[in-house]
């Protein structure tokens, strides 16, 4: 690929700590992406070598398929993961100053700050100090400053913390929004659905190694599992109960049951046992959630590795 962002070989050390081994990645234009991983797994790493704000000790970051200069970059959007801004700096007066430092003219940068602190709802504190702001407020700014000067990329990383569902919608919709008018978005979250939801391409990373990527709904597709929740509209009295075989009853975060079977059982054998205890009414089978296949896929790697040490 040699349109948009491609970062091949990432190598860094801190000391004894491998941040980065070997680490890929590549977004086209009107591409999003999810950048997954556990804590301390390189992803922060990774984005801060895409802006400029670390050295790495090999490999490149590549946009249009040539070296990023400080020009290119200003076309860039992030979203750190820690505060970037000026706490006693007006937040209207702010926007407009990334505005500018992006290329911006004063007055475009003027009414693109207004356009965004309308989008994020916080028209009426654009005279405030970011100090004065909540912990989500600040987090909203630091999403407009990232998009104010309208970039080509946006290197998000974990935009969703802190954020309240209302501001989560208004993220999600900018975000699908500025891929739609061909940025390239790559993003990091521990909210595994908004990223299940949200894109359909992921890369998984862990101990600064990538272990996956692809299609999110591919890569659940691979589990060795599926996920069964049946309901009825009435059960048959005399059947008060029904387990499917070879299935491990769970119960997820709203007090529902899903059965966890193995991916080769048959859906129509047993959509047949179900009817046999009640009218059904719902019927879902289907990979297990992408939250879940990326536990099972960390947990899986560490395990082998350990074992692989144990046997040296």
């Amino acid at each position: 690929m040699t349109s948009g962002l491609v970062v091949r070989g990432l190598h860094k050390r801190f000391g004894e700590i491998v941040a980065l081994d070997g680490c890929d990645l590549a977004v086209s234009p009107g591409q999003l992406v999810g950048f997954l991983g556990p804590n301390g797994a390189g992803k922060s790493t990774t984005m801060r070598a895409i802006m400029g704000l670390i050295t790495i000790d090999a490999g490149s970051v590549e946009w249009n398929g040539q070296p990023i200069s400080g020009d290119v970059r200003r076309r860039f959007g992030y979203m750190p993961q820690e505060r970037g801004l000026y706490k006693r700096m007006r937040i209207h007066e702010q926007l407009a100053y990334f505005g500018r430092l992006g290329g911006l003219e004063a007055q475009r940068a003027g009414e693109r700050a207004d356009e965004l602190l309308d989008r994020v709802g916080l028209s009426a504190r654009a005279d405030d100090e970011l100090q004065e702001l909540s912990t989500g407020n600040q987090q909203r700014v630091q999403l407009a400053v990232a998009l104010v000067h309208e970039p080509e990329l946006l290197v998000l990383d974990e935009p969703f913390a802190g954020l309240d569902p209302l501001a989560i919608d208004v993220l999600r919709d900018i975000i699908t929004e500025r891929t739609k008018a061909g940025a390239a978005v790559v993003f990091s979250s521990h909210q595994l659905d908004l990223v299940q939801e949200l894109c359909r391409d992921v890369v998984i990373i862990d101990e600064g190694e990538v272990i996956d990527r692809g299609n999110a709904d591919e890569i659940r597709a691979r589990s060795d599992s599926r996920e069964l929740e049946v309901t009825w509209m009435e059960r048959d009295p005399g059947n008060p109960g029904w387990i499917p075989p070879d299935s491990v009853p769970t119960t997820d975060p709203s007090g529902r049951t899903v059965f966890r079977l193995p991916a080769t059982a048959d859906a129509t054998s047993l959509m047949t046992s179900a009817s046999e205890h009640g009218t059904v009414t719902s019927f879902r089978f289907e990979p297990p959630s992408l939250d879940d296949v990326f536990a099972e896929m960390v947990a899986d790697r560490r395990t082998h590795r350990s074992g692989e040490e144990m046997a040296r």
